[in-house]
């Protein structure tokens, strides 16, 4: 019985795509066929007004309205007129047939042939068809599928927070920045506030703005901050946001404060060095390391392209703030070239965006993404990297990976 359904589902499938083809071919073939009687009348119709033209112009020479003269010149000009209709009607009558014979038949009978043999070529008609409902319960790794399972929970479930808490990064990480917004609100107001729900909602509501700390984003970091006084990314944040009013004296004391308390191996003392040099300042660790030849600065990896040497540092101490500020620039420049000779080096690329976003360079920042992107597609874990940096610097992904 159950082979004898699956019979008849099949045969109404094919009888059901044979009648949409039919229904198909009929629309397309439409429009050929209504031209060539659509001419035909055209021809008829001109036919018409040229005699109407020739007898209209008999009753003005009869009413003397005209000229011998002027009547016989008007007549030979209609005459030509009515000639050249009339020629063309046996010579042009069979010519649409003739031209649209090739486009009706590959219509009626190569286009169906040519869809159902590319179906069956590169089509998958022996998969078993799979309704959402059962995508919805093994959706395995298609995050679109989870996204919509959880979304469903919460429309039946609204005051679920764990659910929303889950719900607002998967948000953020796919760029539905709006929607990770509502999603981190629901989870602090029926879980409470926490470090990392408020930095999630400072972050999404800097995405919405382009990367600018609003004052409401810097009202929740500061919530974040007295919930958490040692938070890194609250601080570096909030002393972004002095620098964005500027006031870089303020920025460049609160980075420096911010570097100060990082470990050596953070990996954020990078960015947060360039942001001290950006203000005037000089990077963290500058007097504290023993001067060596090649030695790199603290925080950093020695082996990556672009990193400042110690040298660089002790330099950068005499300089004023135009010559740092070139100088950085200059060591940006020559990072750029590096990679451009040896890509395969994600540590160089993730520095390289970063610099120049903190140059106020965003058209070089999404080149230098871009290009990133493509020795690290966002497949893999570093090109997801890559993306999530430069939704939190505020730098355009869209086309990035073409």
């Amino acid at each position: 019985m159950k082979a004898r359904f699956t019979y008849l589902g099949d045969m109404l499938f094919w009888i059901l795509v044979a009648a949409l083809t039919a229904a198909l071919a009929v629309i397309l073939l439409y429009p050929l066929l209504r031209g060539a009687k659509a001419a035909d009348n055209i021809r008829a119709g001109e036919t018409a007004v040229y005699r109407d033209q020739l007898r209209e112009l008999d009753r003005d020479l009869d009413g003397g309205l005209i000229t011998p003269e002027e009547a016989d010149y008007a007549r030979a000009e209609i005459g030509r007129r009515l000639i050249a209709v009339s020629a063309d009607e046996p010579a042009e009558t069979p010519k649409p047939a003739r031209h649209h014979r090739f486009t009706e038949a590959f219509v009626l009978l190569l286009l169906p042939v040519l869809g159902l043999c590319l179906y069956l070529t590169t089509g998958r008609p022996d998969l078993p068809s799979q309704p959402l409902e059962a995508r919805l319960e093994n959706p395995g790794n298609d995050v679109a599928v989870l996204i919509t399972k959880a979304e469903r929970h919460l429309a039946e479930k609204p005051d679920d927070g764990k659910g929303w808490d889950v719900l607002a990064p998967i948000y953020f990480r796919t760029m539905r920045v709006n929607d990770a917004q509502v999603a981190y609100r629901n989870a602090i107001r029926l879980l409470g506030p926490s470090p990392v729900r408020l930095d999630g909602l400072a972050e999404t509501l800097m995405a919405v703005s382009d990367g600018v700390v609003t004052e409401e984003a810097r009202q929740v970091l500061e919530q974040s901050l007295m919930l958490e006084p040692d938070n890194p990314r609250a601080r570096f944040y909030i002393a972004l946001s002095m620098e964005q009013a500027g006031r870089p004296d303020e920025a460049r004391q609160a980075f420096e404060a911010l570097a100060k308390q990082s470990p050596a191996d953070a990996p954020w003392l990078p960015l947060v060095n360039q942001h001290i040099a950006m203000n005037g300042g000089a990077p963290a660790g500058a007097g504290s390391a023993a001067p060596g030849a090649g030695s790199a600065a603290p925080g950093t990896n020695p082996s990556a392209p672009g990193n400042p040497t110690q040298q660089d540092v002790a330099a950068a101490e005499t300089m004023n703030a135009g010559d740092r500020q070139q100088m950085i620039r200059g060591m940006v420049e020559s990072l750029d070239a590096k990679l451009s000779e040896d890509p395969n080096n994600f540590e160089g690329w993730m520095r390289l965006v970063r610099s120049y976003a903190v140059l106020n360079d965003k058209d070089r920042a999404a080149g230098a993404l871009k290009r990133g992107l493509a020795a690290f597609p966002p497949p893999g874990e570093q090109g997801r990297q890559l993306l999530a940096l430069a939704r939190e610097l505020g730098i355009a992904t869209e086309g990035a990976t073409q």
